[in-house]
């Protein structure tokens, strides 16, 4: 009985070229995970002296570090909240008209002014809305209190500045808006035609079309520009400290003078006087932002891929 052997694959030579550009992204991909653990090791090590602070400590401290950032958390939560909630169905109309309802000229240019607006640094941003924005909401604020103040979230007493979480919010929007519509736009633009066509063909309307084809299609896309929307209003920093005028409460209401704090703006605002351990407390604050947005992340993540494995399964 003989007993044969595979012989081993062919393997072409590798060319120089190759070896080269395999290399540089595999040195890339690793660079990204050694500067992600890098800035967690950093902030862990920098926060564990405020982690169980007091107000003996740091100066910034009232009573505990929990109670400190406990409302900046509030905050920066609140403000992205709202300002999604602004943005996602802004991005996803503005995306739908550029790809399936404007003229192609128009298209291209509205999606030319979309990618401009992603361009514009976030102090600009932020002087728009402390010097334009909140003089002209103001007397919508005053009206709102005055006839919908039995609403929790527009009760009063109203802010006579306009610089409020709402002013923020819609600050934030404006920012996120156009990497979500650009990620939206691209998405609706890979809907298989033939999905479009057919349902065309079968007598739907052009929203029906895009109700029955398009959406469903784009969900992934448009959860994940929601996704990278959120993780740049949380960690905005020099808009919301221009706009928010910021007392530290922790409140619902929305048109008020009396406002949370946001943990980026806090610590644009409080890092050129700290010293010492307040340093640290502020460090820990930042820690507690890596912790939130990377926690946001992978949870879309998983939703992404749970969405993919169970339209596999179909």
């Amino acid at each position: 009985m003989t007993t044969t052997t595979k012989a081993p694959p062919i393997r072409g030579k590798q060319r120089a070229g190759d070896r080269v550009f395999s290399g540089s992204a595999v040195f890339a991909g690793a660079m990204i995970l050694v500067t992600l653990g890098a800035v967690a090791i950093f902030l862990i090590v920098q926060s564990i002296p405020a982690l169980f602070a007091t107000s003996e400590d740091a100066s910034i401290l009232t009573t505990n570090f929990w109670d400190y950032v406990w409302p900046l958390l509030f905050g920066t939560v609140w403000a992205a909240a709202l300002a999604l909630l602004i943005a996602t169905p802004l991005s996803i109309g503005i995306a739908l008209f550029i790809s399936h309802y404007a003229p192609r000229r128009l298209a291209s240019m509205l999606g030319y002014i979309v990618d401009l607006l992603a361009a514009v640094p976030s102090v600009v941003f932020g002087l728009w809305g402390i010097g334009v924005l909140a003089p002209a909401v103001q007397p919508l604020y005053t009206w709102l209190v005055d006839n919908m103040g039995w609403f929790p979230l527009f009760a009063g007493p109203v802010s006579g500045t306009g610089r409020t979480i709402l002013t923020a919010a819609v600050v934030l929007a404006v920012m996120v808006l156009p990497i979500m519509t650009a990620i939206n736009r691209e998405v609706f633009l890979q809907t298989p035609v033939l999905h479009e066509e057919a349902a065309l063909a079968l007598g739907a309307t052009r929203w029906e079309m895009i109700r029955t084809a398009v959406l469903p299609f784009g969900a992934p896309g448009m959860l994940s520009a929601g996704v990278l929307g959120l993780g740049r209003a949380l960690g905005e920093t020099m808009a919301v400290a221009m706009v928010l005028s910021a007392t530290g409460a922790v409140t619902f209401q929305l048109l008020t003078s009396v406002n949370p704090s946001t943990i980026a703006a806090n610590i644009a605002l409080s890092f050129p006087e700290a010293y010492g351990i307040n340093i640290n407390v502020l460090i820990a604050t930042g820690l507690i932002l890596f912790i939130v947005t990377f926690g946001v992340n992978a949870i879309a993540r998983w939703v992404v891929s749970r969405r993919k494995e169970f339209s596999g399964a179909n």
